[in-house]
């Protein structure tokens, strides 16, 4: 992890213990949360203003979450052809930004859903970066606790078997120039490096999804950007616009230099 990046988590760390210390009321507490999304934003966008929005971005999760390694997000964008990308930010998780996703010229930015870990109680924001360049954030506060932590697997050999095979559900049949959808799930221990191996009862050193790229011929769909805050087996589901009848190409890739590649072929259209 990069040193700045470290750093970063640290200082956000010591200021959600802040938060949960007992006798801290509930205006404290959203006082000392809304100063740490200002350091986030400060971190991420530097000198670019980030405009509260309830219409052009909204998130749907679990206000409790059953399974705190797989909490499931929606992003819902009405205005999708505004959209250039999304940033989903978990902001006091040990690395907030949990995925950037960039939507292609073969993208319809209308929804997106992801799988990510939730490490304690937190507000999750969804930032828009509209066509423009202009920056919208929405939030929702998800209760849940220990998921960077929670295991991959029984052993890291175990968590590791498979790494890099890809899978791609399509709903029903895709037809040409209308949006279609798909999830696209990749085998991957996504290990935070907070997570103990069991038997050595040392920490496992942090390795996840990176980069993924999803492409229909020579048109991109969308290209997420990761970090340790997506699940263990990253899943997203995602929509997009077929021209011709050319597979859709996965390119993955991890911080430790794996790379693999994977290409699904469309299900035939209903006449």
């Amino acid at each position: 992890m990069p040193i700045m990046r470290r750093t970063f988590s640290i200082a956000l760390m010591a200021m959600a213990c802040i938060v949960s210390v007992p006798g801290v009321n509930a205006s404290e507490a959203d006082a000392e949360r809304e100063e740490r999304w200002q350091q986030i934003v400060d971190y991420l966008f530097e000198e670019r203003e980030v405009v509260p929005t309830d219409t052009l971005i909204r998130i749907d999760a679990p206000a409790r979450a059953q399974d705190a390694a797989l909490v499931p997000i929606t992003l819902t964008m009405p205005e999708k052809d505004k959209i250039r990308s999304v940033y989903l930010v978990i902001d006091d998780n040990p690395v907030p930004l949990a995925a950037h996703v960039t939507f292609g010229p073969a993208a319809d930015a209308g929804t997106l859903d992801l799988r990510v870990r939730v490490d304690t109680y937190t507000n999750i924001h969804a930032v828009a970066e509209t066509k423009d360049g202009k920056l919208y954030s929405n939030a929702v506060f998800v209760k849940a606790s220990g998921g960077c932590s929670a295991p991959s697997g029984p052993s890291d050999a175990e968590a590791m078997k498979g790494m890099g095979d890809m899978r791609m559900k399509f709903a029903e049949s895709v037809e040409q120039g209308q949006p279609a959808e798909a999830t696209l799930m990749i085998r991957h221990p996504n290990f935070t490096g907070m997570q103990m191996n069991q038997l050595t009862r040392l920490y496992t050193p942090p390795r996840y999804v990176e980069k993924v790229v999803v492409s229909q011929g020579e048109r991109t769909v969308l290209e997420v950007v990761g970090d340790i805050s997506l699940s263990t087996n990253p899943a997203m589901g995602f929509r997009f616009v077929p021209e011709g009848q050319g597979p859709i190409r996965v390119v993955a890739s991890d911080n430790k230099g794996g790379q693999w590649e994977q290409s699904f072929d469309l299900p035939p259209a209903t006449n």
